[in-house]
């Protein structure tokens, strides 16, 4: 509700910011390969220097038709890429909790809020209690004036949302992934306070009346193998089509779900059915957790990608191990490991690095190609069509940042045939990738990158 004011506003301090603040559109002026071309950028300044409830960085990006949502540490941005070389912010709405994972469908946006806070918060207006967490539903179906229509209180909280459409239904399916025990109340007898988040909400919005959202569902995980670990399913990946997947990257165990019709038995949206685990020696836990999960279009391959230093750490310095600055590639029928990409351009002392939030390119061809955000090692684009032996397509690095702080390419997702990046401190920016190995990527209508609604192949 209170985002329409906002959006005069906010056009008027873009205009100041970009005066006082030139090198906040910076992303031309990186190193970069030659076939990574820079165009449109959408500023939003913000930084972690200053104390939790101030902070305005940028998180996660969905994208419905012409409109890309960034989230934010105080709510999301709605902005029209109808021209990704001149991306125009339609509304800024505020909601004052961390990190704000989103996701979108049709005329309903969904938004996590990761952690219980001493004192109230606001959100478009609205009180949020002190000691609330879970996740709000917004429509959007006015981007300049979005609204919050429904709270849905979780008592772990919501650190990341992937949504899955389910339409015989008439809703949608929020897998809500609470990342860590930490705060957790033992609900079970003999249940220890790192076993009582081990779980994923499933969260059932109806399309017509999305105030009536609510949990229908908990997903007890498998894992860790360290049990000392505050367990969690981070963020999860979701492929559709004929293959009915869920990969749930969770502390030092993925766990791999049946969701739907396939050769497997019995699984569903709404009640996933486990089948295994993927492990991965280095990854331990305690130096990090499994981040994010993915899938090639045909469904064939799982991409895992993991966080040591918890995003804050300059994990990608030329002396650290290649697990620690790797994705790693597996069979998704079995779990066995195919192969794994190494990031090949060291980082300082200075930069945060890890291989962070990334999806797959829908190529008609058969390759697979993922572009990823790896903090500050910026935006890469990588060929891994033989997972044994994948090679860098192209790249974009920022320079460290100036003072030293937490910052570069939060997510960067491959949508109708541009790369766009959300920048924490800086805002959208959007890059074209010239290279032959790209060529006959599908236009989609739609894209929550943690979700593939469909197959290749």
């Amino acid at each position: 509700m209170r985002s329409l004011r906002w959006t005069v506003l906010i056009a008027a301090l873009a205009l100041v910011v970009g005066t006082a603040f030139p090198a906040s559109a910076d992303h031309a002026t990186r190193p970069h390969t030659p076939n990574m071309h820079t165009l449109g950028h959408s500023p939003q300044p913000g930084s972690f220097l200053v104390p939790d409830g101030q902070r305005t960085v940028n998180s996660d990006i969905a994208f419905w038709g012409n409109l890309a949502f960034n989230g934010n540490y105080n709510g999301f941005r709605i902005i029209d890429i109808t021209e990704p070389g001149d991306p125009v912010l339609l509304s800024h709405t505020l909601c004052n909790g961390d990190q704000g994972d989103i996701a979108v469908w049709q005329d309903i946006l969904v938004r996590s809020w990761n952690t219980k806070r001493a004192t109230a918060r606001d959100c478009d207006g609205q009180v949020v209690p002190a000691g609330w967490e879970g996740v709000h539903v917004f429509d959007v179906s006015n981007p300049a004036d979005p609204e919050l229509v429904a709270a849905v209180e979780l008592p772990c909280g919501s650190h990341t949302a992937t949504l899955a459409p389910d339409l015989a239904n008439g809703r949608v399916i929020v897998y809500s992934n609470n990342s860590s025990s930490s705060g957790c109340t033992p609900t079970e007898p003999g249940q220890t306070p790192a076993q009582a988040g081990d779980f994923i909400d499933v969260v059932a919005v109806p399309l017509d009346h999305p105030e009536n959202a609510s949990l229908i569902h908990r997903e007890p995980l498998a894992g860790p193998t360290d049990t000392t670990v505050a367990t969690g399913c981070h963020d999860m990946g979701v492929i559709l089509g004929s293959v009915n997947l869920a990969a749930c990257a969770s502390a030092d165990t993925t766990n791999v779900f049946d969701v739907g019709a396939n050769a497997l038995p019995g699984g569903s949206l709404a009640d996933p059915v486990f089948l295994y685990t993927i492990q991965e020696p280095g990854v331990d836990g305690h130096a990090g957790r499994w981040h994010s999960a993915t899938f090639t279009w045909d469904g064939k391959v799982i991409i895992l990608g993991w966080e040591p230093g918890g995003g804050a750490a300059p994990e990608c310095e030329a002396t650290d191990p290649p697990v620690k600055k790797s994705m790693f590639f597996y069979d998704a029928r079995t779990g066995a490991k195919l192969g794994q990409w190494t990031l090949p351009r060291p980082q300082s002392a200075a930069e945060n690095c890890t291989i962070h939030n990334y999806n797959t390119v829908p190529l008609r061809s058969g390759r697979y190609v993922v572009v990823s955000g790896n903090y500050q090692a910026g935006t890469w684009v990588t060929d891994f069509t033989d997972p044994a032996s994948p090679v860098t397509v192209a790249w974009s690095d920022p320079p460290p940042l100036v003072p030293t702080q937490l910052g570069g390419a939060w997510s960067s997702y491959w949508y109708n045939n541009f790369a766009y990046e959300s920048e924490i401190t800086k805002g959208l920016n959007v890059f074209r990738v010239s290279d032959p190995r790209l060529a006959g990527a599908r236009v989609l209508g739609h894209l929550n990158p943690q979700t593939q609604e469909f197959t290749i192949g």
